[in-house]
């Protein structure tokens, strides 16, 4: 009788679709849900060198919120690497023009440090209204 622990492959990773509405949610909060699904950590046979995570679609990323006073003090930082190539946005600014990438930013914050953070976060598609071409792979 064989009772050792077998190691996952990545044949063995089956990869599911989820739909996050994040609209008047908590931004670290739904951040945190939104990493652990891309992870695979929700899955039994999760390992760190693989990636086990599922696809995840998040709607209405302008109706964010954050708490506090974050909406005007809450500052986003970089540079292009030439001199006077410095930019900062606040959170309401870049509410305004570009909403996914607050949460492509809170996310990737979240995500491990590694070779396979990149490949975690091509399969985050955000949207910043309801209107989405991923209808089909989505479940019920």
């Amino acid at each position: 009788m064989d009772k050792s622990t077998q190691a996952t492959k990545i044949s063995q990773v089956k990869r599911e679709w989820h739909l996050i509405n994040v609209k008047d949610k908590v931004l670290g909060r739904e951040a945190t849900a939104i990493a652990q699904l891309l992870m695979g950590k929700n899955k039994p046979y999760f390992v760190r060198n693989l990636d086990c995570g599922d696809n995840v679609v998040i709607i209405n990323a302008q109706d964010v919120k954050v708490t506090g006073k974050k909406e005007t003090d809450k500052k986003y930082y970089r540079h292009s690497g030439y001199p006077g190539g410095f930019k900062v946005k606040t959170f309401k600014e870049l509410k305004t023009s570009n909403p996914a990438q607050i949460i492509r930013h809170a996310v990737r914050g979240m995500l491990p440090q590694n070779r396979l953070r990149d490949r975690m976060l091509k399969r985050l598609f955000v949207f910043k209204d309801e209107s989405h071409p991923y209808a089909d792979k989505l479940k019920g």
